[in-house]
């Protein structure tokens, strides 16, 4: 309740302050009240923040403790004489509707809208002593309630206030059960969970606590007929006696709704009945039936209630009556003489025992408001506000003194409660010997790890012990690296230990078994079973864990309980491939390494374990290094050598040249190193096959085709070295000819007795282009050096067909050279070749045909000169008729560009017949003939102007140039015409009307 200056009252403290451990639980503070009380109180109540007081002149003041300035002042129909003094008030949960009883038993109903109380006519003459409100929620109406009444009759009621005078606000009013022990002090429904047609009803009298449950009737509409009539009749109640005695106050009270939690989701609220005996409390559990819902239920009796004592310190012999209760959450609040006592419902603990109350003041009772969770102690003057903080502080204690450790868990608020409570379930569940339970909440607690450790240790809760050093690791904060890594270290240790002695299990069932016996097999086969889990759970913590564990030590650990396939798993999950695949390499498993090699990224661990691999599992290791695009092929060239040495395969076969020719084409390598490898295996091969090696030398010459040849991938000396040692003829000439050296490709053909290969590099147009040394000369020179070896081996004959063929093969390569002379080798050119005794005979046709080339070629040069002649005359007549021509202008020509007569001034005239003048020309050459012609007959007229009234050669110079700019072509029939072919008809200076059709 919070405080208003501006209000009716000021309230003694905010019930929602912060919680304070230095502040008490209770607190009874007193009400300041801001308007004056003419009388007494005779009875009050409390709802959803409304407060109701009742005077004994038949006022009833309504107070709206949210908004407290505004106080309804009601009165009754009638005055107190006639009616009597209001004797009790029932207020329903959500302050809508307020059932006024006086000691006459005339009864009234107030609408929280109205200020006109209505009398209950059905009602009349009827002493309410209890009412039970709907549970479902609040509507205009109050829906079927019950009501008890001093007789012990439970009437069933619906009212609906209505603003018609002569309507009465009952539907219906109707006896539904009739208790035989006299008034029935209280009354309470509630809905059953699961069960929406189910009610649950509390019935107090002074003797006897009755329990309902049963099936509501349904009426044709709402209103219409009593609905707990047919329940009472079915069903038969669950009953709690007490001794009667008349002198003792009879009350049911039931607790308020929890704080923040929805009346639905509410699986329990306590009850408490004040009886002769004490006060008989326990929980009502909602899904509960009716057949043992006393069974857990306790009774305090009135001995364990502090007696009073006086100021002395001496304690009242008698005891002194309990005048009104009521529950909080978790407390009985009692109002005994004039203090407030409050009990701990859980350990009946005393938390509250203060003197509240004057010898002069009189108590009306304790009322609690159901929805807000207030209480309030009202006397016949002063109200009275029970101020409650942190109420449930101590609930943990109480929880963990009776071993709940679940909910001490739930109400320890602090680190430090919570701690405690953990470090006590775990104490109690290792003192039950429940081991594995106790690790998982010993592990949130902060009990001294050693002691926890010790104790699974000792009783031999391996288990367990794992459980909780995971437990800790997951909590322990990730800066503290040194502590987690040791526990990962244990935890590893751990796992392998259980491991082995499962291992151990099963081997030792398994040989059981053998002798049939069905109970070891399937023994071993749970033990299979629980391997399989712990191997799970390994394999999770290693993922989670690799952080905070050492490789070193982890392998360590691994290897010496000979865990070969853990030992692995680690390896992958911390990517420590290189030690996969080395432990696989030394035990010559070559498909696992090269499932592990797969995984690698690093260009070391393959150059590493290269030649080992190439060695044993070439064609998959090769597969794997053509997907890697990070490798340098050059540091493979020692595998790869090693691997051509062991293997005898053919070239096509073979896996080295494989992977360079990848290098090769597909990554367009061009490391000289790459190149002569390739070249080395292919010399070095045992085949005496020269075409791999061709077509790679053919290959790289094509592509090096228009440059130097010193920019071929190779080493061209390595690879001929390799060649003439390896007897690679062709491959040797292939090579001194992309080295532009077709004469010593020529004379190593010669060498060998390669008479057609050395025929087919002179053959070749493209040799002929050696530096140093004339074409033709070089081409006659190889063409000699055959000859020579042929005319060595064969005699006449065999120069004379060399000669025969050399000529065909030099005519039919189409060269400038053949052509010009027909013939590249003359018999003349043999003559020095041929032995000193030679008869001619052989040769004397030859000798005719040459002589015979010699006269036609000699009438060939005789018809050049003619022809020259000839044209040297042509030209010099051409040249003296230029002298003599002209062109004939008309009087009226004009100009081509200004159309201004054409001799007015100085013209030229072209052979096209085209006229211009001479500054109209140069204008239009100017406009039309380009920036830099433009830009230079600019430059030549500031020079000329510079030279005026100067003759010399200089001016005759620039007019000459200036002309020939000038007058060169015509401007319209010439190349400039052409360029401005894409210009439109109509420029921008043009009339356009002129071209309107």
């Amino acid at each position: 309740m919070a405080g208003n200056p501006m209000s009716g009252f000021v309230a003694a403290s905010n019930p929602h302050q912060d919680n304070d451990v230095s502040l008490p639980i209770f607190d009874v503070e007193p009400v300041q009240l801001r308007f004056a009380v003419s009388s007494d109180f005779v009875a009050a109540q409390v709802a959803n923040n409304v407060l109701i007081l009742a005077l004994s002149t038949g006022r009833i003041l309504r107070i709206d403790l949210d908004n407290a300035a505004d106080i309804d002042d009601i009165d009754l129909p009638k005055k107190t004489s006639e009616i009597g003094v209001i004797r009790r008030l029932f207020l329903d949960p959500s302050a809508s509707h307020l059932i006024i009883a006086t000691v006459l038993g005339e009864n009234y109903y107030l609408h929280t809208h109205s200020r006109q109380p209505k009398p209950l006519s059905r009602l009349k003459g009827v002493l309410l002593e209890s009412v039970a409100w709907n549970p479902s929620l609040p509507t205009a109406s109050t829906r079927e309630i019950l009501i008890g009444a001093a007789d012990g009759t439970i009437y069933e009621t619906f009212i609906e206030p209505s603003n018609e005078f002569y309507k009465r606000d009952e539907k219906y009013t109707k006896p539904v059960f009739k208790s035989n022990d006299g008034a029935v002090t209280g009354l309470w429904v509630d809905t059953v969970t699961g069960r929406p047609d189910h009610r649950r009803i509390m019935v107090a009298t002074h003797s006897r606590l009755l329990h309902f449950v049963g099936r509501l009737s349904r009426p044709t509409h709402e209103g219409s007929g009593a609905i707990f009539q047919k329940l009472f009749e079915s069903e038969t109640p669950t009953i709690n006696e007490a001794p009667r005695s008349e002198n003792t106050l009879s009350k049911l009270t039931v607790s308020p709704e929890a704080e923040g939690v929805a009346q639905d989701e509410i699986a329990e609220r306590p009850y408490a009945w004040l009886s002769s005996q004490g006060i008989f409390y326990g929980l009502v559990k909602r899904a509960q039936d009716s057949g043992a819902f006393f069974a857990e239920s306790k009774l305090l009796v009135r001995s364990k209630i502090p007696p009073k004592q006086s100021t002395a310190g001496r304690i009242q012999a008698s005891q002194e009556p309990i005048h009104s209760i009521l529950l909080s959450q978790w407390h009985i609040l009692c109002l005994v003489g004039n203090r407030i006592v409050a009990i701990n419902r859980l350990d009946e603990s005393v938390t509250y025992d203060q003197p509240v109350l004057e010898a002069s003041q009189t108590a009306l009772g304790l009322v609690s408001d159901p929805t807000k969770n207030t209480y309030w102690l009202f006397t016949t003057q002063e109200v009275f506000e029970i101020v409650i903080t942190d109420e449930s502080r101590d609930v943990w204690k109480i929880m963990l003194k009776y071993h709940q450790f679940d909910a001490a868990s739930q109400y320890a608020k602090t680190p430090a409660q919570k701690d405690a409570v953990a470090s006590a379930a775990g104490d109690h569940l290792v003192s039950k010997k429940q081991y594995l339970e106790a690790a998982s909440v010993y592990g949130r607690s902060t009990k001294s790890f050693e002691q926890v450790a010790l104790v699974f240790i000792d009783g031999g809760a391996h288990d367990a012990l794992r459980k909780y050093l995971l437990t800790k690791l997951q909590t322990m904060r990730k800066m503290a690296t040194m502590q987690r890594m040791m526990l990962a270290s244990w935890l590893m240790e751990l796992y392998m230990a259980k491991m082995d002695s499962l291992d151990d299990t099963i081997t030792t069932k398994a040989e059981i078994s053998t002798g049939g016996n069905a109970t070891s097999v399937a023994t071993s086969t749970e033990t299979a079973d629980q391997l399989s889990v712990i191997r799970r759970e390994y394999q999770d913590f290693a993922n989670r864990c690799k952080a905070d564990l050492d490789r070193k030590t982890t392998y360590e650990i691994i290897s010496s309980h000979g865990r070969e396939e853990e030992l692995l798993f680690f390896a992958t999950v911390v990517d420590d491939y290189n030690y996969v695949l080395s432990y696989w390499v030394q035990r010559e498993r070559w498909s696992e390494s090269l499932d592990a090699l797969k995984r690698q990224t690093s260009p070391d661990i393959f150059y590493k374990y290269s030649s080992v691999l190439m060695a044993h599992t070439a064609p998959e290791f090769v597969d794997i290094l053509m997907r890697q695009a990070n490798l340098d092929p050059a540091k493979l060239i020692p595998a790869l050598l090693n691997y051509d040495k062991l293997a005898h395969v053919s070239l096509k076969e073979n896996q080295a040249v494989r992977y360079l020719l990848f290098c090769i084409n597909s990554l367009a390598s061009t490391d000289s190193a790459v190149h002569n490898t390739l070249i080395g295996i292919y010399a070095s091969s045992p085949f005496r096959d020269e075409a791999p090696l061709l077509s790679y030398l053919e290959q790289q010459a094509y592509a090096n085709a228009g440059r130097d040849p010193s920019e071929l991938p190779y080493d061209a000396d390595f690879a001929l070295r390799l060649c003439i040692q390896n007897k690679r003829i062709r491959s040797c000439v292939h090579i001194y000819m992309a080295q532009n050296q077709p004469l010593r490709a020529v004379e190593l053909a010669l060498q060998n007795d390669e008479i057609d290969l050395a025929t087919y590099i002179a053959d070749q147009p493209d040799t002929y282009t050696s530096s140093g040394a004339p074409s033709g000369t070089l081409r006659k020179k190889l063409w000699l050096a055959i000859a020579k070896r042929v005319i060595g081996a064969g005699g006449i004959k065999s120069a004379i067909e060399f000669l025969h063929r050399s000529n065909n093969s030099i005519s039919s390569s189409g060269s400038t050279e053949a052509t010009s002379s027909q013939q590249l080798l003359r018999i003349e050119d043999l003559l020095p070749l041929l032995p000193d005794f030679v008869v001619i005979d052989d040769f004397k046709e030859e000798i005719c045909d040459a002589l015979q080339s010699y006269s036609r070629q000699i009438d060939a040069l005789r018809q050049e000169m003619d022809d020259s002649a000839a044209t040297s005359k042509h030209v010099k007549q051409q040249l003296r008729d230029l002298d003599k021509r002209y062109a004939i202008v008309e009087p009226g020509e004009r100009c081509y560009v200004c159309e201004l007569p054409l001799l007015v001034r100085s013209f030229w005239c072209f052979p096209c017949q085209h006229g211009f003048h001479g500054d109209c020309l140069t204008k239009r050459v100017v406009e039309w003939g380009g920036i830099g012609k433009a830009k230079r007959i600019k430059d030549l007229q500031k020079e000329l102007e510079g030279v005026m009234g100067v003759k010399g050669q200089k001016r005759e110079r620039l007019n000459k140039e200036l002309e020939r700019l000038v007058a060169g072509q015509c401007p319209l029939c010439s190349e400039m015409a052409v360029r401005r072919i894409d210009e439109p008809f109509v420029s921008a200076s043009d009339n356009r009307d002129e071209w309107t059709l």
